[in-house]
């Protein structure tokens, strides 16, 4: 029977499912732990190793090797590290890029290019990294995040969320917030604020609505208040059920689960569309009736992506569905 991937999408409407949590880490010791607690979890929380705002200053070369060295090393057991290099218009820009892509292009899983302050500056940006490539020799086509956090990005997150080479876009609050020059308030910044102001809150909505028109992936901000997991689960249960995020940064280990479960669909989400997953198959993806309801083709899809978050959240699935669905074996799964 069709995978439903083969059945309910063009091939033009498939998008790449990234993992739920960006999990972002400057300093080594945080490297080390984060990498061996991926190697547990598995890849269900990508790692971002950073050489700009969360790394030391001054120690620009050091760090570039330092991530390089993590991304090659057997503990980046599944593949799914990447790298925050500096800004385009940063001195340090060119020579980050150059460094990652001669030496780790091959093993990066993706490059975060933050404050872009205009569509012209993030191209620019990703055409050297397409000429690092070239030059080196690296024949994987690394895939580039793009990081919403000025004026000019905001104003130009259409035509950054339709990028050829953009996979993901991200929104940085505190970057934002501090752009407008104190007429966000300090509450702006906190897990509760940011979702009430009106425009963080729009410039949330705009990110999220333009990375879905251009099918893309959003990736929501971080929460500071690292230690209250109930601010955290309350602002990824937004993120995720009324802004439309789905992905979120994380910058400490214990927020990672917090947000995995956030992101997560519930049970009975699931067992509803294990369901009529199930019933849209036998049926051959003809409209059915589940539970007084007419579903066909287009809710179908919904709830095959309701089954694709509860993977990538990591959560228990019945054997036969991981193993119809979600087998390495099943090319249209992978």
């Amino acid at each position: 029977m069709l995978h439903p991937k083969q059945a309910l999408f063009d091939t033009d409407e498939q998008t790449t499912a990234l993992p739920v949590v960006d999990h972002y880490c400057g300093v080594e010791v945080r490297m080390d732990k984060s990498l061996a607690l991926q190697a547990e979890m598995g890849p269900v929380f990508d790692i971002t190793l950073d050489l700009e705002d969360g790394a030391p200053v001054g120690a620009e070369a050091e760090q570039r090797q330092l991530v390089i060295d993590k991304a090659l090393s057997p503990a980046n057991r599944w593949g799914r590290v990447g790298a925050r290099v500096h800004p385009f218009d940063h001195p340090a820009f060119e020579a980050d890029v150059d460094a990652l892509v001669s030496q780790a292009g091959e093993a990066l899983a993706y490059l975060m290019l933050p404050k872009p302050r205009s569509f012209a500056d993030l191209n620019a940006a990703c055409a050297f990294v397409d000429a690092s490539l070239q030059r080196h020799g690296i024949r994987k086509a690394l895939p580039l995040h793009a990081l919403i956090e000025t004026h000019g990005a905001l104003r130009d997150v259409q035509a950054i969320a339709a990028h050829p080479r953009i996979e993901s876009i991200s929104f940085g609050l505190m970057d934002f917030v501090s752009a407008h020059q104190g007429a966000i308030p300090r509450s702006g910044l906190s897990a509760e604020g940011q979702f009430d102001h009106p425009l963080i809150a729009r410039a949330k909505l705009e990110i999220s609505a333009a990375a879905h028109g251009h099918g893309k992936t959003p990736s929501h901000c971080v929460v500071t208040e690292f230690k209250d997991s109930d601010a955290l689960q309350t602002a990824a249960t937004r993120a995720a059920r009324e802004f439309g995020y789905t992905r979120m940064w994380s910058i400490h280990p214990t927020q990672i689960q917090v947000i995995l479960d956030a992101f997560a669909p519930s049970t009975a989400e699931v067992d509803e569309a294990i369901e009529i997953i199930y019933a849209a198959q036998a049926a051959q993806w003809a409209p059915i009736q589940h539970r007084n309801n007419l579903h066909d083709r287009a809710s179908y899809r919904f709830f095959w992506h309701v089954l694709e978050r509860a993977h990538r959240t990591g959560q228990l699935l019945p054997a036969e569905v991981r193993q119809a669905f979600f087998a390495p074996k099943n090319s249209a799964a992978a």
